[in-house]
């Protein structure tokens, strides 16, 4: 055999077991004599038909895994499906929920509304990676171990009566919910502990509120709750329902607009304690919210009757 042949097969039996290396190596080297012969009995040139042979052959990592049973991929598809769908799931939730706790304590605890928002988000994307990564590990450990997950096998039970009619996933209403339930406990949370320096607590929102609209803002929270149920019951946005949630962003959106521009909603004590929130910050941060506010309920509104419009 040439050099070219002799570095092929040192390249190959180097990622195979000690004890199959002879063996593997005999008849790696017969096979590529044969298909070598099966070509210059063709007429080619023996160099020319070593190249040829040799390139056919592919990689020769990618040779030795097969020869060894080896897998070159990080996770299989018995486990594939599996991952990516935890995966989906906790990327989707836990970091959102993570950021924005990690943002609001940082909001009310120091003088420095930008780092509170840089610090919300650079936690959620270093807890979204984290999440990748070790979930990602264990499946790929599992994998390699060949581990049985003793998951049922699929049916045709499991089939969706009507997956064309389906606009809503059990992802995203979990995920709504979660922040609905969260934004609910941000309101009692911010009353009792936020701290703003010295042990001193004083509440974001105007405590007075607790006697008015609080309590109607957290009911329509609770029945936001309530629709998005309804909606992955129904499997898709119907007029009804769009007609339920536009009644919700109004009821939710006005009031909070309104208590926004009568400078009624934030807490005067805890607007006093804040130099940049004296010094014009409140006007701002009350105009960029009742702007995020409109937008997202025009959007909401609109993408609702949009999906309903569409669905069978």
């Amino acid at each position: 055999m040439t050099t070219l042949t002799d570095r092929y097969l040192a390249a190959t039996l180097r990622s195979v077991p000690a004890g199959r290396r002879e063996e593997i190596a005999t008849e790696l080297r017969a096979s590529i004599a044969d298909m070598i012969d099966g070509r210059t009995a063709d007429g080619l040139d023996a160099s020319a038909a070593e190249r040829e042979v040799l390139n056919e052959l592919g990689d020769p990592a990618q040779l030795a895994a097969s020869y060894a049973d080896r897998r070159l991929q990080l996770i299989g598809p018995a486990y594939y499906l599996v991952w990516q769908r935890l995966l989906i799931v906790l990327v989707s939730i836990i970091p959102a929920i993570v950021g924005l706790v990690v943002g609001v304590v940082q909001a009310t605890t120091t003088d420095n509304a930008g780092g509170a928002i840089g610090a919300g988000i650079s936690t959620a994307f270093n807890v979204a990676v984290q999440i990748a990564f070790w979930v990602t590990a264990v499946f790929a450990v599992l994998e390699r171990l060949g581990t049985s997950l003793n998951l049922p096998r699929w049916s045709v039970d499991q089939l969706p009566e009507s997956p064309a009619e389906r606009d809503t996933t059990l992802v995203n209403v979990c995920a709504s919910i979660v922040m609905l339930v969260l934004l609910i406990a941000v309101l009692p949370w911010q009353h009792f502990q936020t701290v703003v320096g010295d042990d001193v607590r004083l509440p974001i929102i105007d405590p007075a509120l607790w006697r008015s609209w609080l309590p109607v803002l957290i009911a329509v929270l609770l029945a936001t709750i309530g629709l998005e149920i309804a909606k992955y019951r129904a499997g898709r946005w119907t007029w009804r329902l769009v007609a339920v949630n536009l009644v919700l962003n109004l009821a939710f959106a006005v009031p909070m607009i309104w208590l926004l521009l009568t400078d009624r909603l934030f807490n005067p004590d805890f607007v006093a304690h804040f130099a940049w929130l004296r010094d014009g910050g409140v006007d701002t941060l009350t105009a960029v919210s009742a702007l995020a506010i409109t937008t997202t309920t025009i959007w909401d509104v609109l993408d609702s009757a949009r999906k309903a419009h569409r669905a069978p």
